[in-house]
């Protein structure tokens, strides 16, 4: 189930995110879409602790659960940044947590073994 939630989420953070960086900012829409993707953010993250890494470094636990822990601290970051009126920070924050996001589903797909891999090549 855990599982099922952190991809649910994590297509929600791809497709968001990928509307995010083409659409106007300071808008209504772009601060709403913004606060889905950031909630979705944080399910994919902490969902991600109830799924074993590929590495197993500590207890399931590996380096891809160190992006979680940085992507939960790069939403503070872009959500505080976006209220001070940092949006230099905000941007680099959010940007940075998606092309994580894109990098790990990267991985997701072209590791052998994985679920999104057998999905796509199974």
């Amino acid at each position: 189930m855990h599982t099922y939630i952190h991809l649910t989420a994590a297509f929600w953070v791809l497709l968001v995110g990928l509307v995010q960086l083409f659409r106007s900012k300071g808008t209504a829409l772009h601060k709403a879409l913004g606060w889905s993707w950031m909630a979705a953010m944080i399910i994919t993250s902490v969902s991600s602790f109830w799924i074993s890494g590929f590495i197993d470094w500590f207890y399931g636990y590996g380096p891809i659960h160190l992006l979680s822990l940085w992507v939960l601290i790069c939403v503070v970051v872009s959500v505080c940044a976006a209220r001070r009126g940092s949006i230099r920070y905000h941007r680099s924050f959010a940007v940075g947590a998606y092309l994580g996001t894109v990098g790990a589903a990267l991985g997701a797909v072209l590791m052998p073994g994985r679920l999104l891999h057998e999905l796509f090549f199974g």
